[in-house]
């Protein structure tokens, strides 16, 4: 039987586990752990719990230790200091002239390893550029190429709602997006409008994609007939949220028809 909590190391990042080693451990706790990386700082974001030997496939990497002040202080300097390799590396890029675009960068605890994460749209040879930024930052340094919409989780910014990037603030993973469920949502087909910052197909797209399907199989489809109280009419639009109809009468005249009064003339369904 162990003990795991789950730990995120960025704001909207992956969750790993870890073996709390015995260590009494509450939600937001800042711990230090090893990782692939060497030791890094994350915070607790799942409570802690028991899982059996069958549960437990894989040996889970124990937590070093609660942050001390100066784990946190340490993570502070180390942020800073990205920073300036982030800049080191778009210096080393452009004299390279290399088609890459350098666009976050990020140290372990103790400074000894280097990521710094990278777009561009085909295959980059970077050992030269690796090897580079290794001696003028005395350090191991790692290249990882993202896509697009990772480009946008690690910049951030405000999407078309006014508010944070769903990916930056509370999107772990992405999920397939299509154009379909801008369709099925009577959104208009227009780039400006269902794409994000990233220029791909808004997340948000999916978050009532299933709603909307769920609910237009249960409607009539447009141009089928219903009686309203006002008369014969024709069905023109359909809101699927407000559960109404947009229903154009013999004379013309367009009215908005809730479900519940509409009847079905020759219904094409059952």
């Amino acid at each position: 039987m162990a003990v795991i909590v789950g730990v995120r190391f960025t704001q909207a990042g992956k969750i790993y586990h870890f073996d709390t080693a015995g260590l009494s451990l509450k939600l937001n706790d800042l711990v230090v752990v090893e990782t692939n990386r060497g030791q890094e700082l994350g915070k607790v974001v799942i409570a802690a719990k028991e899982v059996t030997l069958e549960e437990n496939t894989e040996p889970y990497k124990p937590i070093i230790r609660l942050a001390t002040p100066e784990d946190i202080s340490q993570a502070e300097h180390q942020r800073g200091r990205a920073k300036k390799a982030l800049s080191k590396s778009k210096e080393l890029i452009e004299n390279l002239n290399l088609p890459m675009k350098a666009i976050y960068a990020q140290y372990n605890l103790d400074g000894s390893h280097l990521i710094v994460f990278f777009y561009s749209e085909k295959r980059i040879d970077f050992r030269e550029l690796v090897r580079k930024i290794s001696h003028e930052l005395r350090t191991h340094v790692e290249l990882r190429q993202v896509g697009a919409r990772d480009e946008a989780k690690l910049i951030g910014g405000v999407g078309k709602c006014g508010c944070q990037l769903c990916c930056v603030s509370f999107l772990n993973e992405f999920v397939p997006v299509s154009i379909k469920m801008a369709k099925e949502q009577d959104i208009a087909l227009n780039p400006m409008k269902t794409s994000g910052l990233c220029g791909r197909l808004l997340c948000c797209l999916g978050y009532e994609y299933d709603q909307y399907r769920d609910m237009k199989c249960k409607l009539p489809d447009i141009g089928q007939e219903i009686q309203t109280k006002m008369g014969r009419a024709k069905i023109v639009g359909r809101n699927v949220i407000k559960a109404t109809f947009m229903a154009e009468l013999e004379t013309g005249v367009t009215i908005e028809v809730p479900i519940s009064e509409a009847v079905l003339i020759n219904p094409t369904r059952t």
